[in-house]
């Protein structure tokens, strides 16, 4: 059973966007786990461009559902000039415009021990020994 979550609080997954319409399924696949997962939890995806809503219209649509805490994930394997630069300024302008609903935002998802975790054993699956996977799990 998943936890219970605090009400009135929302997730954003950030992610760059693109001009191919399909490059947003991952993100939008992960946001639609997190609603299985959470049904409570209003989850969101906000693009940083060429993708559709960017981060204020996104916050501005959750506030008006009353969220009144925002976690804003960076969907980025590392924290390049996006997530060092770009996505701080945006969040800092949405504090200002939004002044009574908290936004926090987290490091890019990409170095998030379990994340790195997946990945590794993600990179390794189909790579065997005699059928046996040539990665341990922490219970073997």
């Amino acid at each position: 059973m998943p936890p219970s979550h605090a009400a009135g609080h929302a997730v954003v997954l950030f992610a760059h966007g693109s001009r191919d319409p399909r490059w947003s399924e991952p993100i939008e696949a992960v946001a639609r786990t997190m609603r299985e997962l959470a049904p409570d939890v209003p989850v969101a995806c906000a693009y940083l461009e060429l993708t559709a809503p960017d981060l204020p219209t996104c916050v501005q649509a959750l506030a008006s559902q009353g969220a009144r805490a925002i976690t804003v994930w960076p969907m980025f394997l590392g924290a390049g000039r996006h997530a060092r630069e770009d996505l701080p300024r945006l969040a800092e302008q949405l504090r200002t415009s939004h002044p009574g609903i908290v936004i926090d935002v987290r490091t890019a998802i990409g170095e998030h021990p379990d994340v790195l975790a997946c990945m590794a054993r993600t990179a390794l699956d189909g790579i065997t020994e005699v059928d046996a996977p040539i990665y341990r799990t922490k219970d073997a």
